[in-house]
């Protein structure tokens, strides 16, 4: 067992929800035996599409037939691929309700999260078999999916038993792999964020989902052209490394271990339904682009002096939360999306005491701040290098989104999250605009 298989061990033993995960070649052969032995004799529902369920889901189906255990399928369309919604997750609950049936989910992202949704809502446990190394939510306590045009992570159980198969997850188009790679960049960035937070007293760094992300990213991210090659050892460290995310964010209980002003942006392009060559852009690309962007934004921040900010100033011209309505509005129009982002930002806005306070602290930790941030965030040319060996975009024009639309969603995306981020420091240091126009230098 490899030191990074032995890390997942352990997770696994500590989850209350995980029961096993399965990783390696021909795993999926394993399937009934795992069925039996945690959820009982079935009957199963495969829930998959069409491109899924070709990969892995009629292979699930024979495996457990030969197994004994009576099995039943529910193929969605694969074109267009189905969309991570509340409303496809009701539709499969309804499914779900009617047969009584052990959910097995065959596919990566928008199978996982709509299955998990729905079995949740039945207090039912599932089976995920994974078809690709594209994203951390196998093991996440939480079903990222749009709700009337606002996406957000609805916190759900997690599977019960995780299977991958590395024969087929290294069959997966290389690009699904390299999306991955990207959501698995995030956790840099979004580590950063959180030492931010911890320093300003806003929220601790966890002693158990702290270390579970951050102590081993930089080995899971060497290798990238191992990745892009579909090497079985460099995937599965790349999907042991996503489903330690996942599991870091069930043990903390929610996705601040994975997450930050780089999934902000993201959430914001997926929930704009963006799309390229004629295709919905995956949310692992979508990451990896705000990646980059959040890493030259540090790259930037890290350069100026914040301890010697004008700290009057800067609470004179600070927007009242009426004033960051009105700007929320004016990014979103009226509507669902303007009302859940002014919940969010109604969450975490900061009064002139708080702020003030905030400034003074910010003040007297910057050195070490800086210092700490320097040592763990990767330059964004370095990260951008990475994603691009592993075959993953990290550029806005490679996902269709120009330097205006960039400039404007890094703005935006603050407001959709109560959760605070590198946005939230440079906006709340006047210095938002400035580090925009520096890092998008055409965006303004």
């Amino acid at each position: 067992m490899s030191g990074t298989d032995a890390l997942v061990a352990r997770a696994v033993a500590a989850s209350p929800t995980v029961a096993a995960v399965e990783v390696g070649r021909g795993a999926l052969g394993r399937i009934g035996a795992l069925v039996r032995g945690h959820f009982g004799p079935g009957p199963c529902l495969i829930v998959s599409d069409g491109n899924t369920d070709a990969a892995a889901g009629q292979a699930a189906r024979a495996a457990l037939e030969r197994a004994g255990i009576a099995c039943a399928a529910h193929v969605l369309p694969a074109r267009p691929r189905p969309k991570p919604t509340v409303a496809l997750a009701g539709d499969l609950r309804a499914v779900l309700a009617r047969s009584g049936a052990v959910p097995v989910a065959v596919g990566s992202g928008v199978l996982n999260d709509v299955v998990k949704h729905a079995a949740h809502a039945l207090g039912r446990p599932y089976l995920i078999v994974a078809t690709a190394a594209s994203m951390d939510g196998y093991t996440s306590a939480g079903a990222p999916l749009s709700d009337r045009g606002f996406k957000m992570t609805i916190q759900c159980a997690p599977p019960r038993v995780v299977v991958a198969d590395l024969d087929v997850i290294g069959a997966a188009p290389p690009a699904m792999n390299g999306w991955g790679y990207g959501d698995l960049a995030g956790k840099m960035p979004a580590g950063g964020d959180w030492l931010v937070a911890d320093a300003l007293g806003v929220e601790p760094l966890d002693a158990v989902a702290w270390p579970m992300v951050q102590d081993n990213l930089r080995d899971w991210l060497a290798r990238p052209e191992a990745v892009a090659a579909g090497e079985p050892r460099a995937i599965a460290d790349l999907f042991a490394g996503l489903t330690l995310g996942g599991l870091a964010m069930e043990a903390h209980g929610s996705s601040r271990p994975a997450s930050g002003a780089e999934h902000q942006i993201a959430h914001l392009w997926e929930m704009e339904d963006l799309a390229a060559d004629g295709e919905r852009v995956a949310h692992g690309a979508c990451v990896a682009v705000g990646t980059v962007a959040s890493l030259r934004l540090y790259d930037w921040l890290l350069a100026q002096d914040l301890g010697a900010l004008d700290a009057a100033a800067i609470l004179g011209r600070a927007p009242g939360m009426a004033a960051k309505e009105a700007a929320i509005v004016a990014a979103f129009g009226e509507g669902e999306l303007a009302r859940r982002a002014t919940q969010e930002s109604r969450a975490k806005h900061a009064d002139p005491a708080t702020h003030a306070a905030r400034l003074e602290r910010l003040a007297r930790a910057w050195p070490g701040l800086r210092d700490r941030l320097a040592a763990h965030l990767w330059r964004a040319g370095r990260m951008a290098d990475h994603l691009s060996r592993a075959g993953c975009p990290h550029e806005a024009a490679q996902i269709g989104v120009d330097a205006a639309r960039l400039a404007g969603s890094i703005r935006r995306a603050r407001f959709l999250r109560s959760r605070y981020t590198v946005l939230d420091l440079l906006d709340e240091t006047g210095l938002l605009d400035q580090a925009v126009a520096a890092t998008v230098p055409q965006g303004r």
